[in-house]
């Protein structure tokens, strides 16, 4: 497999054949490795195993095979073996469901053709890559095909669209029967999951071919029956069993020991294997290589070779470029080189700047940007810096100004203190440019002067000018960049003395004579490339043959072309005039102008040398076909770039299994191996000796994951096969140290990281002394503690051993190293294994990329495909699920996620490779926008919390001892005691609300206690005292006359939020009516609105419905007849047509015990409860309401709440008429016009205190968030606000109100006035900010301490920490006590319990046409099982703890704090801890920012997430990891399924919270029309 710039990348184009490569076991011999002596292996692992040998290359030679040298044989062997293994059993895997319209826009027509026509030369594009493929429409029949399989219960499962119908309970079981025999190896501790049979067969019908989004219908009773768990049997459901049987499986065995992480959750630790390999060998010994010659007649620098050949030999060819036809484009001769070179040189140091200040001195560094197609005038602009003495720092072109990795280039542009960039003329007129011609600068850029080097533009040198050529010292030569693993671009310095010795070291190693040819398809800016084709070859006076990726793309076979057009041609030579040149020579010159005339005018020259890459070779092969005057005889030495990529040697095999007929010999092909910090690390010596074999080696792959060198015996599907890389370059000193820690020396059967002691190697990263030191100045060490040697080595980056022979083995890059579960794994190796799985069907060009990110203590693999545009949804997937099976039975490794993205997709480097630090951050960001996602968590997540055991009871004296001894008190509190409060509270003398009011209407009749505002602020309607007591004594005339009702009578009043509603609840009072307000349906959403109306009427045993003239026609439309059975209806009455009389006498209770109204609501786990409220729990919650805020009849409220249910009903219709307070109603759908309408008129009116809920507060956060300062320009002004106080029933959002605070800080709001109440079904109200007593308090708590049920309190900023804000100050006459769910006992202050209230403002009891009697008694007639067992407790169903605070209360005492964490019935359940979604839900919601809304619940124990996306349908996929990812980390749990659905889909009741168990519904009943679901592994 091809090893480019970027560790784990390969691009190469599709295969069209699926055999195997050609082995060349049957004509090569293999030698397999024996370390130290005999004991040192053991003899079953001294087999060795010879790979079958297979059918000859040319038998597929026609097929367009483009990535079989990806492959080494045994490698491909291997992987059909496994997959043949997983044949009988294939993967029980839940198809993603995608929408239909996702599926359509990855479709072939979606792809636009890749780009060929920039810049970037693209390393992987040939022609000749056409195969049979079928059109998008005949991928969509298969599609459907596909879907009715699956439904019909075969074992791959399907892609769900909104216009397919889905399947009865039949499919789910037989789908559940299919997965129960199947099996796949998993590596986690087994999910608790619960097996669940479907009774009840529901079909859920959805129109053919309907694209329109339909509402869903949440909470309709006869649909839904999953409210405890009994499944709807769909095609949801079906899946999610499918996954819970896959899940159930057989795992590995549990590991036993932990570590500690901060806090009492114990993360699993890897436990070493007993059975892992170890090194036994002896301590390896340093390589030398042989010493460097010293040859007489050698350059003392490189400027002064290129000034000898300029000067006795300026016609001799240096360099030859091509056009894109494969013509000599352009032939730069050394006489060239050394005259353009000089003028570079002048210009820069004199003709930049000024006399005085010149821009570039010596010494300075200065970029080049030159295109991979004009390797002649980048060697002009070199070979001028290193004449004018300053450094070059060669760079790719930019392109755009958002390329791959630019902006890190310009970063160490910056740190190098560039000014200056050299570029061509072509280059310069490419480049971007701004509207007025300039070119911009690039980001992360310092400002450049661009100065272009062709010599048109230059001034000619004087002629007494000439530069300053020196012996070659330790000044800095040029700078080579090297991307980092993480992105990051450093520079490698090399000195002018490396520089040379580098060059002789080649030329040695090599064999290069003077004025040999060589041929170079690389990239002539860095690396082997540079190094061969600019350096060397000017040294020794080559001639230099490039052949750029532009015309490799067009023809393949170029690069062979060229070395068998160069062999046998006279150079046309003779008009040189030996004798001017020879007198004009010293003898020391003489002999060597003798020797090139020899050589050029007696002799032919040939192409002896060709630098190439494996994947130069791989493309001649493809286009090989039948090229009969090929001819490669003359071909002494075959340089392979990329040998030390292990999987190299299929394409060396291959290419000498097909080429070896027209000449090739087995011991031109030389590999070698290098690094940007050691240049040449090693390379194969070309040799006349054709017996001696290049040496490999079989290894085991389990082995090498623990670092080990082990030939395979066995097992031959795990093995790698290396290749030599040669011997150490000349005058150096190579050995291995151990890649962590100290650099200790290997043993002889170890892999290490391979370093180098020479003189001819990089010198530092410039400007990083650090990591300098690292790199560049390492001591290798023995076992005793010893240096072995006083001078320093270098690291190269790449892991590998010694073998026999002093022969170099190069087994991967640290680079692409992954360390998962404690063993190594290699990128490549990965890709290697990826690509054997049917590519040719699939993968875009071979477009792999393979990192690592570190989730949850371990780095977890991520792989990228690009897949072709053709692929169906089931090619996708099919191949994922083989992917993951091969490299599950290779590698023994989990995949953590596996991606695919559109074909051409993905960030390239500037040839055309992929730019694997982009994608990886690509990927963490969640822009990669793949079209397919497989997430297996459940399979590599192994290190995961021990699951919380369950303790055994402990008794109720042993809590009451344990908390003494703690010093723990029992968490109980109480507001004021109603008793004892002194006021004179006038209304405290009448029992009933309808005396109140009927006292109010005589004593002032004129005062206004409502007043309702419209969507303008305008007053719409107010009502005095007196005008509510008559209009509630008609409406009480009108139920007795026209309803016939009689006294205790259900009345179900359905009005919008206003005077009407009031009206009609007291005259229900005055009639002796018992009234249940109900939200009234939404005119344009009848069908999913008017059930839960019809359902309340029902419930409430109604007898009569009230309502205005304009809800009861659409009462009676036809809209409702759709949605509803209009006959059912009770007696409808329309208020706006009142009689005229009063009654003959106003109902008065016999008994303050009796009920006073029904309060309906539904609770955010979906359940509609109705609760009784009597009479004197009514007069006691208003008066406790009136204590705690101060209200009296001079005092005005503003409220801005639904009136339908809860303390927003209580604070619309009662408290007014109980405390006398004018309260100024303001609907909160008016504010959907008008965002600023509730806050205008809590300034307008200045109002002290005012009620909201959170939906009200976050469309002004959202809303008005702009328009603080024209809001003040219009006189806003809250500083008057005593009390701004939130309706809820749940957790307090911490980060709405600090958000809101802030935002209208600057309005005068006081961010002491924010506060939230807390209520439920048994106590509407328990806690209420109120306005005297201290401010509310925030705590931040450990939230893993809260999974276990305890409060332990940390700073803020702690890891794991979570802020809590108090819920408001406890009401009169209400007490609390924290108390354990399931045992009831109470509970210490440091513990999470249940919140257990007892008030007189308690309700009396459910109202249910069930009669659950025990439910009942549970929740509002509790004891404790221990302390005061005498007190009945209602329960609320939250979980909380209380905190006694430092602040006092009015009467003195200290505060008692009350902290909600969330609903019991919400809590999940999940590995024995008890997780708030609320949590999660924080948390996923952080992960990206198209993320608007998010709920989670449980089926069948796996973790559901839904997402809201604000974005395109494309980013739907980006979120799964994400949100995978996040959760692990933070939460410690893995998510099942995860659901992306589009904004609004999520249901949100009036208060604004989620109704997290109708969505459950929803999702199960297949009623969301999802974007996209994924199911995790």
């Amino acid at each position: 497999m091809l090893r480019t710039a970027n560790i784990g990348v390969c691009d190469i184009r599709e295969a069209a054949a699926r055999e195997r490569a050609a082995s060349t076991a049957g004509n090569r011999p293999l030698f397999y490795f024996r370390f130290g002596v005999d004991q040192a292996l053991p003899q079953e692992r001294r087999t060795p195993v010879t790979p079958s040998s297979s059918s000859r290359y040319h038998r597929r030679r026609s097929s367009g095979s483009r990535d079989e040298r990806y492959r080494s044989d045994v490698h491909t062997e291997a992987v059909q073996a496994a997959l043949a293994k997983h044949k009988e059993r294939k993967m029980a895997v839940p198809m993603p469901s995608k929408r239909r319209s996702l599926v359509v826009q990855t479709s072939m027509d979606a792809y636009t053709p890749p780009d060929t026509s920039s810049g970037s030369e693209d390393e992987g594009s040939v022609q000749g890559d056409s195969q049979g493929t079928p059109t998008s429409s005949q991928g969509s029949i298969n599609m459907e095909h596909w879907i009715s399989q699956a439904i019909h219960g075969s074992t791959t499962s399907t892609t769900s669209s909104s216009s397919t119908q889905s399947g009865g309970s039949g499919a789910a079981h037989r789908l559940a029967d299919v997965m129960a025999q199947t099996h796949i190896e998993n590596h986690s501790a087994p999910p608790d999951v619960t097996t669940y049979t479907s009774e009840h067969s529901i079909q859920v019908e959805r129109p053919q071919g309907s694209t329109a989004r339909v509402a869903p219908k949440y909470g309709n009773a006869e649909l839904m029956e999953t409210g405890d768990g009994v499944p709807v049997s769909s095609r949801v459901s079906a899946k999610i069993q499918q996954l819970v049987n896959t899940l159930k499986r057989p795992k590995r065995p549990p590991l036993r020991e932990f570590f500690v992480d901060d806090f009492e959750e114990l993360l699993e630790v890897q436990q070493p294997d007993p059975n892992q390999p170890k090194p036994e060998g002896a301590q390896m010994l340093a390589m030398r290589g042989e010493q460097l010659g010293v040859v007489t007649n050698w350059p003392p620098s490189l400027e002064a070779a290129l000034q000898r050949w300029g000067t006795i030999s300026p016609k001799a060819p240096c360099l030859t470029t091509m056009d894109t036809n494969g013509k000599p484009l352009y032939i730069l001769t050394y006489g060239k080189l050394w005259t353009r070179s000089m003028k570079v040189a002048y210009n820069i140091l004199h003709k930049l700047g000024t006399k005085q200040e010149p821009m570039v001195r010596p010494g300075d560094r200065v970029t080049l940007v030159f295109p991979n197609n004009d390797p002649a005038a980048f060697m002009v602009a070199f070979y001028g810096c290193l004449l004018a003495e300053v450094v070059p720092v060669p760079i790719e072109v930019p392109l755009t100004r958002k390329d791959a990795g630019s902006q890190q280039i310009g970063f160490l542009l910056g740190s190098c203190g560039v000014t200056v960039a050299l570029t061509s003329d072509a280059c310069h007129k490419g480049l971007p440019k701004s509207p007025t011609g300039e070119i911009p600068q690039f980001k992360g850029w310092p400002k450049l002067l661009w100065f272009v080097t062709e010599s048109k533009h230059l001034s000619k040198p004087p002629r007494d000018w000439f530069p300053h050529i020196k012996d070659a010292n330790n000044d800095t030569a040029y700078i080579e960049y090297k991307t980092c693993k993480d992105g990051s671009v450093l520079g490698v310095t090399v000195t002018r003395i490396a520089l040379l010795t580098h060059c002789q070291a080649l030329t040695q190693a090599c064999g290069y004579t003077e004025a040999e040819t060589i041929v170079n398809v690389l990239d002539f800016k860095k690396d082997v490339g540079l190094w061969h084709g600019i350096l060397t070859s000017v040294m020794n006076m080559m001639h230099v043959i490039s052949i750029p990726y532009s015309l490799m793309k067009v023809n393949p076979l170029s690069w062979i072309q060229k070395v068998c057009q160069y062999k046998g041609k006279e150079q046309e030579y003779t008009k040189v005039n030996l004798k001017a040149k020879i007198k004009r020579t010293s003898c020391f010159y003489y002999c060597t102008a003798f020797t090139w005339c020899i050589r050029n005018l007696l002799l032919p020259v040939a192409a002896k040398v060709a630098c190439v890459k494996s994947r130069d070779m791989h493309w001649a092969l493809v286009a090989h076909r039948d090229q009969r005057d090929i001819n490669l005889s003359s071909l002494r030495m075959l340089i392979v770039a990329d040998g030390a990529n292990p999987w190299s040697i299929s394409s060396c095999d291959a290419f000498l299994n097909v080429f070896q007929s027209k000449g090739l010999r087995q011991e031109v092909i030389c590999p070698c191996a290098s690094s940007p910090e050691a240049l040449t690390v090693a390379i194969r010596r070309p040799t006349d000796d054709s017996n001696q074999p290049p040496g490999r080696g079989v290894l085991s792959m389990h082995g090498l994951t623990y670092g080990v060198i082990r030939v395979d015996s066995e097992e031959k599907l795990s093995v790698l096969t290396v290749q030599d890389v040669g011997l150490v370059m000349p005058g150096a000193i190579m050995c291995s140290v151990k890649p962590d820690g100290i650099p200790q020396l290997c043993k002889t059967d170890e892999i290490g990281e391979l370093c180098v002691c020479a003189i001819a190697t990089g010198t530092s990263y410039y400007g990083l002394s650090g990591m300098t030191k690292n790199t560049f100045e390492v001591f290798p060490m023995t076992s005793s503690g010893g240096p072995i040697t006083e001078y320093p080595f270098i690291r190269t980056g790449l892991l590998g051993f010694i073998g026999p022979g002093g022969l170099v083995f190069v087994i991967g890059k640290m680079d692409g190293l992954m360390v998962v579960s404690g063993r190594r794994h290699n990128a490549d190796d990965i890709v290697a294994t990826a690509l054997a799985v049917e590519p040719m069907k699939f993968v875009y060009r071979g477009r792999i990329a393979v990192f690592s990110v570190s989730v949850l203590h371990d780095e977890r693999i991520v792989i990228v495909a690009e897949q072709r545009p053709d692929s169906t949804e089931e090619d996708s997937f099919q191949w994922m699920s083989r992917v993951l099976q091969a490299i599950d039975s290779i590698h023994q490794v989990g995949v953590y996620c596996l991606a695919l993205v559109p074909a051409n997709t993905l960030p390239k480097t500037p040839l055309g490779g992929i730019h694997l630090s982009e994608t990886k951050q690509l990927f963490l960001e969640g822009s990669l926008h793949p079209c397919n996602v497989l997430m297996c968590p459940h399979t590599c997540v192994t290190n995961l919390p021990k699951p919380r055991q369950k303790q055994p009871e402990i008794g109720p004296a042993s809590v009451m001892v344990g908390n003494l001894v703690s010093g723990k008190r029992i968490a109980q509190a109480s507001g004021r005691d109603l008793g004892q409060i002194e006021d004179n509270d006038q209304a405290r003398k009448f029992l009933f609300l309808s005396e109140v009011l009927q006292w109010r209407a005589q004593t002032t009749p004129d005062h206004v206690l409502y007043t309702l505002l419209n969507c303008r602020g305008t007053i719409a309607n107010s009502l005095t005292c007196v005008q509510l007591h008559k209009r509630a004594e008609k409406i009480a005339v009108m139920l007795m006359e026209r309803g016939h009702l009689q006294d205790g009578d259900h009345v179900a009043l359905v009005y919008p939020p206003g005077i009407d509603l009031i009206a009609a609840f007291y005259g229900c009072l005055y009639a002796g009516c018992v009234p249940i307000t109900v939200r009234p349906p939404h005119p344009q959403n009848i069908a999913t609105t008017l059930p839960t109306v019809k359902m309340i009427v029902e419930v409430s045993r109604s007898a009569c419905l009230m309502t205005t003239q304009l809800i009861c026609k659409l009462l009676r439309s036809r809209e409702a007849a759709a949605a509803v059975d209009v006959r059912t209806w009770p007696p409808v009455l329309d208020t706006d047509d009142l009689p005229k009389k009063r009654p003959a006498q106003i109902y008065k209770p016999s008994n303050p015990e009796t009920l006073a109204y029904l309060d309906f609501s539904v609770s955010t786990t979906g359940m509609l409860a109705g609760v009784k409220m009597s009479h004197a729990a009514t007069s006691a919650f208003c008066r406790s309401i009136k204590l705690q805020c101060e209200l009296y009849p001079s005092r005005e409220v503003a409220i801005c709440l639904d009136p339908y249910c809860g303390l927003g009903f209580v604070l619309w219709c009662l408290c007014s008429v109980y405390s006398g307070h004018q309260s100024i109603l303001i609907p909160p759908s008016e504010l959907e016009t008008n965002p600023a309408l509730w806050l205008l008129a809590v300034s307008q009116y200045k109002v002290r205190d005012t009620f909201c809920s959170y939906s009200v507060m976050e469309l002004c956060t959202k809303g008005l968030g702009s328009q603080t300062e024209s809001l003040k320009a219009r006189g806003l002004d809250l500083s008057r606000v005593r009390t701004c106080v939130v309706v809820a029933e749940e957790r307090p959002r911490i980060a709405l109100t600090q958000s809101f605070s802030k935002l209208f800080k600057d309005l005068g709001l006081h961010p002491r006035a924010v506060s939230t109440s807390l209520g439920c079904r048994v106590n509407l109200a328990i806690c209420l900010q109120g306005t005297s007593g201290p401010d509310p308090t925030t705590v931040y708590v450990d939230m893993r301490a809260l999974r276990h049920d305890r409060v332990r309190l940390v700073e803020r900023g702690s890891p794991h920490s979570l802020p809590l804000m108090e819920s408001g100050k406890i009401l009169p006459g209400v007490r609390i006590i924290i108390a354990n769910p399931e045992t009831k006992g109470p509970l210490g202050d440091s513990h999470l319990g249940e919140i257990w209230v007892h008030s007189t403002h308690n309700a009396s009891g459910y109202f249910t046409i069930y009669g659950d009697e025990s439910l009942q008694s549970d929740h509002f007639n509790s004891r404790l099982s221990f302390g005061d067992t005498q007190t009945i407790w209602a329960r609320t169903g939250y979980l909380g703890f209380l905190r006694r605070t430092e602040l006092t209360d009015a009467n003195g005492e200290r505060h008692d704090a009350l902290y909600v964490v969330g609903a019991l019935d919400e809590a999940m359940e999940l590995r024995g801890m008890r997780y708030h979604p609320i949590d999660i839900e924080t948390s996923v919601i952080r992960a990206h920012k198209s993320i608007t809304e998010c709920a989670v619940f449980t089926w069948t124990n796996l973790l559901v997430v839904v997402v809201e996306l604000d974005g395109s349908e494309q980013e739907a996929l980006d979120l799964v990891p994400l949100v995978t990812n996040v959760v692990l980390e933070e939460h410690y749990l893995i998510v099942g399924v995860v659901v992306v659905v589009d904004i609004g889909v999520i249901p949100i009741n009036s208060r604004g919270e989620k109704q997290r168990m109708h969505l459950r519904d929803g999702f199960l009943a297949d009623q969301l029309d999802p974007i996209y679901v994924a199911y995790n592994m």
